[in-house]
């Protein structure tokens, strides 16, 4: 080690709060030794800073042997080859795999094959971009001093400055003289055809600007580093790690995921990149879009999912001494809630639940009785927002109350479902819960209204997952075509093959575009106006996408063959999207209640405003 140490470098990736604690320790030893006239010679003081090396290995800065910042020749690499000391190279970089190749799923003797040698090429032959980014913190030991030194980090994510005025058409241009012209903005991304949004391709688009790209590189980057490399973990355990949803509200994205505008008055911390007065429904479509690209529909609905269908009934029908009481804690990340409408034999058929809620003789209670199934989130839950009868038989017999889990007779367990595994999907009962009529959320007997214009923003949100994951299924797809050979050649070159990804992109890009035409619609829409004249189209978008995703996990699959029959490695995300499809296709309205209710909605909204026929 020591031929190296003259080319290490001293720069450490990350500087953590203890490393400046250690900095005081120092200066503080050297002046109580200064003060008692004992400083001690050079070889006592250098025995103090390898003392404080065991203690924490950041004190290298005092004793320069960086961690993961040496610079290794490939002789370096070469003399690690035996079983008791194994590095291997990947694209230039130096991992110790001794101890992992015990662990090493493959068996250690794959790794003992490649040791001391480059094993990029093996690498990325059976592993993806998740695999590294997962070991690389706890294995990388250093770099070759052949490998290109990395680019500037970017800055981190700031305050998005005013869109630029659209510049007017020059003159010359008649035809188009009475529109203005609108920037595309920067590229972002891998690039691949298809596999994002066209606007981050530089394609024109007259509902992005420049907040729109800031949030959408703020939210990458930290699902990049904290969420990707371990959202196949938390799934298998079946929990997102609690700290996560809490990072949720500290970045202030629950507050902007309520499809109404940004809640500021309610939270400690704001979103960074977008001012709260210019944030918009193309921001919330946007973020959570880019939760999704984790491919995973049980972290999504575990950070959103819940949350993002039970509370905007608080929100937006809830008595403001509620609200006060309730939201501050919730869009912060310190509490959850949840929506709790389905029952064990109402599902889609809302106006026939049975959860009873009586009012107590003197009037300061609703007495609720009743099983909820199917609960996203409800293990984790504080609070549920529920559907209860209070009234007569149908729809006109509902009500929404907001049930505390503090409440004696509140009982919640987890249910094991095909997907989506980290949701926290649950069971509730509730016998005999006194809940004050204060949490009364809305108007006795009119809750199924409430429930209705709820649905438009849970179906608008099931789109966007649905879209989204079926990218993923197109990007894996593609990323994994150009680099698997069959028969000779690469599977990308197969005409088959290339048939499969265009099917695949042309049913997404299609439905992606009615999707932000519908936002659009949303944005300029009044509420109600958007409940009536929008119910119908959200439902039909939403069987489209769920059939879409459906298309787009099954070709994904044929593509990846045997890989995406078996959980983890290069078709992890395939396999598990595939089981999450039924979770998508089922709440929200099956595809078949949808598909008759879109023609319903739309034929009867369309009399009222003057259908000829």
């Amino acid at each position: 080690m020591d031929a190296t140490r003259d080319k290490e470098t001293t720069q450490l990736p990350h500087t953590p709060p203890y490393f400046f604690l250690t900095c005081a320790l120092v200066v503080l030893l050297i002046q109580v030794f200064i003060f008692f006239d004992i400083l001690p010679s050079l070889s006592l003081f250098i025995f103090i800073l390898l003392l404080l090396e065991l203690f924490h290995p950041y004190t290298h800065f005092l004793y320069p042997i960086p961690i993961m910042s040496k610079i290794f020749t490939q002789a370096d690499v070469s003399s690690h080859n035996k079983p008791d000391s194994l590095w291997i190279v990947v694209d230039g970089d130096v991992y110790d795999v001794t101890k992992f190749a015990d662990d090493h799923p493959g068996g250690k003797k794959i790794l003992q094959r490649v040791g001391g040698k480059d094993a990029s090429k093996q690498f990325w032959k059976y592993h993806n971009e998740g695999i590294l980014k997962k070991y690389q913190p706890k294995l990388q030991i250093g770099s070759l001093d052949t490998k290109p030194k990395a680019a500037a980090p970017a800055p981190a994510a700031a305050p998005a400055p005013a869109p630029k005025a659209a510049p007017k058409p020059k003159a010359a241009a008649a035809a188009s003289s009475s529109h203005e012209e609108s920037e595309a903005l920067e590229p972002f991304g891998q690039l691949i055809p298809f596999a994002d949004p066209s606007w981050y391709q530089s394609y024109h688009s007259p509902y992005y600007n420049e907040t729109h790209a800031a949030l959408r590189a703020e939210i990458r980057e930290w699902v990049e580093t904290a969420i990707d490399p371990y959202v196949t973990e938390w799934d298998e355990k079946k929990e997102v790690p609690a700290e996560i949803y809490k990072e949720m509200g500290k970045r202030g994205y629950l507050a902007g995921l309520l499809g109404t505008k940004y809640q500021s008055n309610y939270v400690e911390n704001p979103i960074k990149s977008v001012p709260a007065e210019k944030w918009d429904l193309f921001h919330e479509m946007l973020l959570t879009d880019e939760l999704s690209r984790t491919g995973s529909g049980g972290f999504v609905w575990n950070v959103i999912g819940g949350f993002g269908i039970g509370c905007p009934p608080l929100v937006k029908f809830g008595k403001k001494s509620l609200v006060d009481r309730i939201l501050p804690g919730i869009l912060n990340g310190d509490k959850r809630i949840c929506l709790a409408i389905t029952e064990p034999d109402a599902g889609s058929d809302v106006a026939n639940l049975t959860c009873e809620a009586k009012l107590s003789e003197d009037g300061k209670h609703y007495i609720v009785n009743g099983e909820k199934k199917w609960i996203t989130n409800g293990i984790w839950s504080d609070y549920f927002t529920t559907a209860v009868r209070t009234g007569g038989p149908g729809m006109n017999g509902v009500s929404l109350l907001l049930i505390e889990r503090d409440f004696p007779g509140v009982s919640t367990r987890r249910m094991d479902c095909q997907g989506v595994w980290s949701s926290g999907t649950t069971y509730i009962t509730f016998e005999d819960v006194k809940v004050p009529v204060e949490n009364l959320i809305g108007k006795e007997n009119q809750g199924f209204r409430v429930i209705m214009t709820n649905f438009n923003h849970e179906r608008i949100g099931i789109i966007i997952q649905c879209l989204r994951f079926s990218r993923v299924c197109y990007e894996e797809s593609v990323k994994y075509a150009n680099k698997r050979r069959t028969f000779g050649k690469k599977l990308i070159e197969h005409p088959v093959i290339r048939l499969k990804l265009a099917h695949m992109a042309r049913q997404i890009e299609a439905s992606y575009n009615w999707l932000e035409n519908l936002i659009y619609q949303c944005e300029k829409m009044g509420e109600t106006e958007a409940m009536l004249r929008l119910g119908g189209a959200i439902a039909s978008l939403k069987a489209q996408a769920t059939v879409t995703f459906e298309f787009c996990a099954r070709e994904a699959s044929q593509i990846f063959g045997g890989l995406s029959y078996s959980r983890g490695g290069q078709g992890g995300k395939v396999e598990r999207l595939y089981r999450d499809v039924r979770a998508y296709a089922i709440p929200g309205g099956s595809e078949e209640i949808m598909l008759d209710l879109s023609i319903r909605q739309s034929l009867r909204v369309a009399k009222m405003t003057g259908m000829k026929l």
